[in-house]
């Protein structure tokens, strides 16, 4: 019985999730957040265009508030705008932003719309990202593409450093899905090894190879201990 009750109280959260994304339209939300507290239901809505979401005098929050309360049975829902300082780093704004280029322009600008997102993030200063379209692309050498630059994890407890999204495009010829993966910059990986005056010092101490491996160790777990 609690276990029909907590997946029925999953899927409210994701028809909330997916109604809030629809009633702003594509490329306005990133991602939606719904916290339970005392005083009732805390939907945190996270946009890199905050005036867009509020409207005038708040007339949207408003309108969305009445809405989770008559169709989503909230009781007393409270609506926070969370703003994206920098959007090109959201990979769900970006796959969202290309999704709407396709669907304005045609499944034959996914190469540009690809190469031009990539370029901001890069410019962005963003260690590594990675954008794949799949579907109905004009293409007669591949029907799947893959953009990329940098250094990207994809296993391991550094992979869920990894900001991930993924959309769809609706156009004329068909659907195009895309996924994205972006690692923002200033983001320290827990199996980085840096090469500094420290590292080179210890490695200087030793003389065989077993000694120097040791001390590589020992530099990273001292690193490791002191990011947490």
């Amino acid at each position: 019985m609690e276990e029909k009750k907590f997946i029925g109280v999953r899927k409210d959260e994701y028809n909330v999730k997916q109604f809030v994304k629809l009633m702003f339209g594509k490329g306005k939300v990133s991602r939606v957040t719904i916290e339970y507290t005392p005083v009732g239901e805390r939907i945190v809505v996270s946009t890199h265009r905050p005036g867009w979401i509020i409207g005038r005098k708040g007339e949207k929050i408003a309108e969305l508030t009445e809405i989770l309360k008559k169709r989503f049975k909230m009781e007393n829902p409270h609506v926070d705008i969370e703003e994206i300082a920098h959007p090109e780093f959201d990979s769900q704004l970006v796959a969202d932003d290309i999704a709407i280029t396709l669907e304005r322009f045609g499944s034959s600008k996914y190469k540009a719309a690809s190469y031009r997102a990539l370029s901001r993030i890069k410019n962005g200063g963003a260690l590594g990202a990675e954008i794949r379209t799949a579907g109905k692309l004009p293409s007669d050498r591949a029907k799947a593409w893959r953009f990329a630059f940098g250094y990207l994890k994809k296993t391991g407890d550094a992979a869920k450093m990894v900001d991930r999204a993924e959309t769809i495009a609706q156009t004329k010829q068909g659907v195009i899905g895309i996924k994205v993966a972006i690692l923002a910059p200033g983001i320290k990986m827990c199996d980085q090894i840096t090469v500094d005056e420290e590292m080179l010092e210890a490695v200087r101490k030793n003389t065989t190879f077993k000694e120097v491996e040791e001390t590589v160790k020992k530099v990273k777990a001292k690193r490791k201990e002191a990011m947490r």
